[in-house]
């Protein structure tokens, strides 16, 4: 499996957010966006990565970037834990087709079901400016994605 590369068209994709509410990204194009695969919801260090993510939500916006993080789990199990830890970005549902979202990014784990810490940076036209895929037992660096963003806006 080939995780996608930076200059390349990002995959478009539908998916339900923690509300149920259909959130495609072709749809986000009003300023860059981070996708953030993520393993599994509650779990240790995807609750720190996106916990990080929430308390520094404010520099995102102010970048006019939009954050939407996506795993395999269900819009209940996405709204339990967005409810409980109070995330403003959109939770996505990979959840059916399994992982098909993940495995078009190249970033679905097949053996443990899950997609690996894969992170896409897409800008208004749709393509890929940047991408890093972490190991599944390491967090990932938020300053880092506002680096990139930043280099993005010039």
């Amino acid at each position: 499996m080939t995780v996608i590369s930076t200059g390349a068209a990002a995959p478009d994709f539908t998916l339900q957010d923690q509300y149920g509410r259909d959130t495609t990204l072709s749809e986000t194009n009003e300023g860059p966006t981070l996708v953030v695969f993520y393993p599994l919801a509650f779990s240790g260090i995807c609750s720190g990565e996106l916990a990080e993510l929430r308390e520094r939500h404010s520099e995102f916006v102010e970048l006019g970037a939009t954050i939407l993080a996506v795993s395999v789990d269900s819009t209940f199990a996405l709204r339990t834990w967005s409810d409980r830890e109070d995330f403003p970005f959109a939770l996505l549902s990979d959840f059916w087709p399994h992982g098909d979202v993940a495995r078009a990014y190249g970033v679905f784990d097949a053996e443990r079901g899950v997609a690996r810490r894969g992170t896409f940076l897409v800008d208004t036209e749709g393509n890929v400016r940047w991408s890093t895929l972490t190991p599944i037992s390491e967090p990932r660096n938020v300053d880092e994605y506002l680096e990139r963003i930043r280099a993005l806006a010039g």
